[in-house]
């Protein structure tokens, strides 16, 4: 691919080694400083590495059905982001595949974690109604030019894009009709694609859409208690995350189980993604230190729990009552044990100290964990180099997170399915945006703790996807952010999409050194470069 005028040698900074071993360094900001000695070979051979991105943010809408971000979006262009942006033709990666899948194989990743749209399979929600043979085509082509290429498919069910009549008609997650609708159509992707899919994802980080969508009203649909927030169009922050997240859970456990009972001869893997978090006390009273403790289960166990046991967290049901729903017997059996993997997808860390009850008419799934999340402790430190706006990052969390899950959740089988930093977006050139050297520290960082809770903690953990493949709309954020290791030009969808100096350097780290030392030698320097290194 063109590059600009820059030069397509690799990132490579020339240092000078304490031992011939990589660690990981405790002090920030963290550096990534010894290429030669860690890259991919400090993994074992059938390592996954690859990229990540989802369908609303790169496809478009030319060829689907409405969804509830259509919508969304559409009715509030505020909530889209500060640019009021969406969807609607973002990437046009439903035209452009092919620029994609160059990108990736440029990179030289193994893996790329995408998602199907439901509404482009389906455009009115459910089989019965038919089934567009046009999203069919296109899902088939990206797949065998995939496979072609030698990169493994892990392909998500749905990462948040409801097909907006099932919203219309029953109120999709809200509705215990999203069960049925939800497998069928699981069903119908298991029997047009499971012959080369062989790492189903069911439901993207299943805490996001409970929160976000139904007690923040932030993302769609966009529900919240109007006493809460005015600007809520209706909805109930108390009663309905826990039910969403209810329905969700049965949702996929009824498509792991048409998997397996229907499909299992395809030999594949299923999971639901989590989104992780590690928490830190505030301080060190005992009273902090609880509140970290009900914050891990108020995120993680809340899925988790169900998942391994078939039941909630007990401090959630002590604090949340009869507002948290209950799994009956067959229920409990069916959602326990219901993956054969888990996606787990990091980015920050934050801290933990303990908030008094809300007042009854204003109780929020946000606010029943008595816990207040900050990104500053006691004495006004962050955990680690920024991330966002009033966000911090702490590789270690990476860790952290992974040995929670092996020592709380039975040693599950791990993949990090998203793991990144957003840069300043808008309407900047290549030029400009190619700079991301926070973003190689970010990665190599968190890889170098991944790295250690593999090889220290025996995490089981086979695969790593680095979000994101490209620059995308981001929900929320518009077009404000940029969190792609290749360069998408908004105003011309169908250029090149180059790789920054993130990518450059994960094209680097993932290279076969041994076949590629004349390469590894090469250097690329830039005018006032003020980082440490780049790896």
């Amino acid at each position: 691919m063109k590059l600009l005028g820059f030069s397509l040698a690799i990132l490579l900074a020339v240092v000078t080694c304490k031992a011939e071993e990589f660690t990981c360094e405790e002090n920030e900001p963290f550096t990534c400083n010894q290429t030669k000695l860690f890259n991919s070979g400090s993994f074992e051979k059938d390592f996954i590495f690859g990229v990540a991105s989802s369908a609303y943010q790169v496809e478009g809408g030319r060829g689907r059905g409405l969804n509830v971000w259509d919508a969304f979006t559409h009715r509030f262009p505020e909530k889209g982001g500060p640019d009021l942006g969406n969807g609607d033709t973002t990437c046009d990666s439903y035209t452009n595949w092919h620029k994609d899948i160059d990108v990736i194989d440029e990179l030289n990743a193994t893996g790329y974690r995408f998602s199907f749209a439901w509404s482009r399979i389906l455009p009115k929600g459910k089989r019965s109604r038919g089934v567009n043979e046009g999203g069919v085509k296109y899902y088939n082509r990206l797949i065998d030019n995939m496979i072609e290429r030698n990169i493994t498919p892990f392909v998500t069910l749905f990462h948040w894009d409801l097909p907006q009549t099932l919203q219309d008609e029953y109120n999709g997650f809200l509705n215990r009709s999203i069960i049925d609708d939800f497998k069928d159509y699981a069903d119908l992707c298991f029997e047009l694609f499971g012959d080369r899919v062989k790492n189903w994802i069911t439901i993207n980080q299943l805490y996001t859409v409970p929160t976000r969508g139904y007690a923040l009203g932030t993302d769609a649909p966009g529900r919240c208690s109007p006493k809460i927030d005015e600007r809520c169009p209706g909805g109930n922050s108390s009663t309905e995350p826990y039910l969403v997240a209810h329905n969700q859970l049965l949702a996929h456990a009824a498509a792991v189980d048409v998997y397996r009972t229907k499909h299992k001869h395809q030999g594949g893997k299923i999971g639901p993604v989590m989104i992780t978090r590690w928490f830190l006390p505030y301080d060190d009273t005992p009273e902090s230190k609880n509140a970290t403790e009900r914050a891990k289960e108020f995120f993680l166990g809340w899925f988790m729990e169900p998942l391994t046991k078939g039941k909630y967290p007990d401090i959630m049901r002590e604090l949340v009552g009869k507002r948290l729903p209950e799994f009956n017997e067959t229920e409990a059996a069916y959602v326990k044990g219901s993956y054969d993997f888990l996606g787990l997808n990091y980015y920050v860390t934050q801290y933990a100290h303990t908030q008094d009850p809300s007042p009854p008419e204003r109780l929020t799934a946000m606010t029943d964990s008595l816990v207040n999340l900050t990104s500053f402790d006691v004495n006004g430190q962050p955990p680690g180099p920024p991330f966002s706006k009033g966000s911090y990052y702490h590789p270690r969390g990476m860790l952290n997170v992974m040995e929670h899950f092996k020592t709380k959740y039975g040693d599950p089988l791990i993949y990090v399915t998203e793991n990144g930093i957003s840069t300043p977006g808008g309407d900047i050139p290549f030029t400009e945006a190619f700079h991301d050297y926070e973003r190689i520290d970010y990665l190599c960082s968190h890889l170098c703790f991944l790295r250690k809770a593999i090889k220290e903690k025996r995490v089981n953990v086979k695969g790593y996807f680095a979000w994101a493949l490209g620059d995308n709309y981001e929900f929320c954020n518009g077009f404000t952010v940029r969190f792609g290791l290749s360069y998408v030009d908004f105003n011309n969808v169908t250029a090149d999409r180059d790789l920054k100096a993130s990518g450059l350097w994960y094209q680097s780290f993932l290279r076969d050194t041994t076949k590629n030392q004349d390469l590894l030698r090469s250097s690329l320097s830039f005018k006032n470069r003020d980082r440490k290194s780049l790896a």
